[in-house]
């Protein structure tokens, strides 16, 4: 895969974030760019990321709440995607920390803010529109702790160094898993959270596996935060293996999936996009992604519907029929000839996607699929047309390489030959 980023390099001399010319090796040159953003993003905000994590434990341990803010659109996949994240952790021996997603859906954000946020909060916001700088401002004011990735006025504001909004959404979906895996440290640091006493020296059991650099000190929290920021180095480290992995194993295969999603949208199809919980997040993303391109590409707008928006859809089907209906009855009732079906799993193995894959087939749809671990059933049965698999265990990891593969399918729909 390093050849694969050289020849890059190369071809584009050495520029990124830019539309490559026809024999680029684009999937190369975008993820290099991707690997060195990543590397000075999380180098040069590394201790800040450290220090967050402990105020942020501080707060959650007071009782606070995470309140995320953004718009429509891939912030408010970000808004759903890192409440989720926080609710239902993933990871073995995690607690369960209340979050809530304020969007536009339910009207002004600011507006909404003032009727939510307290002084123990945390708010994170995505985007940088006058709705969320107010609404930034109005939990400020209630004395929550600000969080933000553009200019808004929050109190830590983190700016990911790149021109590409798909590199800055993957680098900040990054960084809110971060926060969530490590501020989790601090639990276990009971005296280091203000106003509680120490206890029992650090004991990280089941998921200790996690965070190796950690040792057992109770009262030095700069030695706990040097270990933290040790581990936030790891991660990042982690994640643009995992990229490297995924993007290089499988660079035919989104050049195939690219060409089939070309076609289909020449024909007038539609893309269906459907998953589960982080992954339900990630489909909701994909389809923003085509149905509002980003500002200045000069890509057309693509049709695309997100299989798991609708509520009152998923919890009728899931209470009347099961659960593991809840996509295949959708693709019963909008799939048509010339349509493509792109699932997302981090196991491969989810029952409501393994049937909505097959009902597509059924009905003649081509599929493609981002999966993690070793692909699951889905990989085994092959069960897609098209699969993308980042071979991880660790969920964060795989949503945030998944992001970087279907980002770069839907610009080669665009710029590939």
């Amino acid at each position: 895969m390093a050849r694969l980023a050289a020849r890059a390099r190369r071809r584009t001399g050495g520029r990124t974030g830019v539309t490559a010319p026809a024999d680029t090796d684009l999937v190369g040159a975008r993820l290099e760019e991707r690997l060195r953003t990543s590397e000075r993003f999380f180098a040069a905000e590394a201790d800040r990321i450290a220090r967050l994590c402990h105020r942020m434990a501080e707060r959650f341990a007071r009782g606070g709440r995470l309140i995320a803010l953004g718009g429509g659109g891939a912030d408010g996949s970000d808004v759903r995607h890192v409440t989720v994240e926080f609710v239902h952790p993933v990871i073995v021996g995690k607690r369960a920390l209340p979050a809530l997603g304020l969007s536009v859906e339910g009207g002004a954000l600011a507006a909404q803010a003032a009727v939510v946020a307290e002084a123990d909060d945390i708010a994170i916001a995505f985007g940088a529109s006058d709705d969320v700088t107010a609404a930034v401002g109005v939990c400020a004011a209630r004395g929550a702790l600000t969080i933000a990735f553009a200019d808004v006025g929050a109190e830590w504001a983190f700016a990911a160094p790149s021109d590409d909004p798909f590199v800055r959404q993957e680098l900040v979906e990054t960084l809110y898993h971060v926060l969530w895996e490590l501020g989790h440290v601090f639990f276990d640091h009971r005296g280091l959270l203000e106003g509680r006493r120490g206890g029992a020296v650090h004991d990280a059991g089941a998921s200790s596996f996690l965070y190796p650099f950690l040792a057992e000190q109770e009262d030095d929290l700069e030695a706990v935060v040097a270990d933290v920021r040790a581990s936030v180095a790891m991660k990042a480290a982690e994640v643009g293996a995992l990229r490297t992995q995924t993007l290089g194993d499988a660079r035919d295969t989104l050049l195939a999936a690219a060409a089939d999603l070309r076609a289909c949208f020449a024909a007038g199809g539609r893309v269906l996009a459907l998953g589960n919980g982080g992954s339900a997040t990630d489909a909701m993303d994909v389809v923003a992604d085509f149905r509002s391109p980003p500002a200045g590409s000069g890509w057309p707008p693509r049709a695309a519907l997100d299989l798991a928006a609708d509520p009152a859809i998923l919890t009728a089907l899931a209470n009347d029929i099961g659960v593991e209906a809840i996509f295949s009855r959708q693709i019963i009732a909008h799939g048509r000839p010339g349509d493509v079906v792109l699932a997302l799993s981090t196991s491969g193995g989810s029952a409501n996607v393994i049937l909505a894959l097959d009902e597509a087939r059924r009905r003649g749809l081509r599929t493609i699929a981002f999966v993690g671990y070793d692909g699951g059933r889905i990989v085994a049965e092959r069960l897609a047309d098209h699969v993308i698999v980042s071979r991880s265990e660790h969920i964060p990891r795989i949503q945030e390489a998944q992001a970087s593969a279907y980002h770069v399918l839907r610009e080669l729909v665009e710029t590939a030959a």
